[in-house]
């Protein structure tokens, strides 16, 4: 099955990349990846450690594992396409209209059978409180840890993004967005739903949104209902990610601040220069950071490998070129 979204001259110059993914639409995906068989190999690390941390919480955990099926249909007021910190809208999901609820639970029906417990969900309080408290805990085991290592992906896929929107425009980008399930036949983008969802999709001059996501990379994500324009989910390239494990693994505690003097000390002038080119422009090529820090490109290229071993900034390739962008780490160790 297919599902068509239909673009025209306006919508095309109205859609735009996000530069990160939606956390609790992110967290949704995380969910449907704890289930067997329905994640890559690079997950399987971060599904045994999660799937550890949640038999501790079993029965709080079950409400929402049972609420968000391996595939299919997921009530929208749990997965809201929003922006803002994992906190914040966590506390905005407990301010969901009843009505709403009701409506999210009456769609899934049409698609998927829904748990007995779940089908007064609606008209009880504390019923409802309970999976709000369920949703907290599963988002602080499974998402909020690996949170900045998502951001990173991201930012890093954000710099091919980048380069193909300067030699394709957005008709190069929708057609790399993920070539095994959504082909860019112009002006119709083709999305092949696991849900098996056979429809069509006009944008009207709204344009389309397009969300990175880590663990949704199995089946695409669409909430046509988002405003102000409805938003897709794409995967961000596997290349960085297949190169490092580290993503994997929960952060440890950043040390204490450090003064601008104390990174020169720290990095060197020179790298530091380096450090801060690259925040100013993501997703730059090592000729390009040469260019802006007035060094030789092998001697640009030798510092990137040094912040890169670091943790400050990751680099993926595109087609023959290294594109450098910082991590959330490199960031922070910049704004302190």
């Amino acid at each position: 099955m297919v599902y068509r979204i239909h673009f025209t001259v306006e919508d095309l110059a109205r859609t735009r990349v996000a530069q990160a993914p939606h956390p609790l639409l992110e967290l949704s995906a995380a969910v449907r990846t704890l289930r067997p068989h329905s994640h890559p190999l690079r997950l399987e690390a971060w599904r045994h450690r999660a799937l550890g941390e949640l038999a501790g919480l079993e029965s709080a955990a079950r409400m929402i594992l049972n609420l968000v099926p391996a595939r299919g249909w997921t009530p929208d007021f749990l997965a809201p396409t929003g922006v803002g910190s994992i906190p914040e809208l966590l506390e905005r999901v407990r301010f969901t209209p009843r009505s709403q609820i009701r409506a999210d639970l009456a769609l899934m029906a049409q698609w998927e059978p829904i748990p007995p417990w779940a089908r007064n969900l609606p008209n009880d309080a504390e019923l409802l409180q309970r999976v709000y408290d369920s949703l907290d805990q599963v988002c602080a085991v499974v998402l909020s840890p690996y949170w900045t290592q998502i951001t990173n992906a991201a930012t890093a896929d954000q710099g091919v993004r980048m380069r193909q929107t300067l030699t394709g425009g957005m008709e190069g980008i929708l057609a790399s967005l993920d070539p095994r399930r959504i082909r860019w036949h112009p002006p119709v983008l083709e999305v092949a739903l696991l849900s098996g969802r056979d429809d069509d999709l006009h944008l009207a001059g709204r344009g389309l949104l397009l969300v990175p996501t880590v663990f949704g990379a199995g089946t695409p994500a669409i909430d046509t209902d988002a405003a102000p324009q409805p938003v897709m989910s794409f995967p961000v390239r596997s290349d960085h990610l297949a190169k490092t494990q580290s993503w994997l693994i929960p952060p440890a505690q950043s040390g204490p601040p450090t003064s601008d003097a104390a990174l020169a000390a720290l990095l060197g002038h020179t790298r530091a220069a380096v450090l801060t080119a690259i925040a100013e422009h993501p997703g730059c090529s090592t000729k390009e950071l040469a260019a802006h820090t007035g060094i030789t490109s092998p001697s640009a290229s030798e510092h990137a490998t040094v912040l890169r071993t670091a943790g400050l900034i990751s680099t993926i390739r595109h087609r023959n070129t290294a594109l450098h962008s910082p991590t959330h780490l490199g960031t922070g160790l910049l704004n302190t």
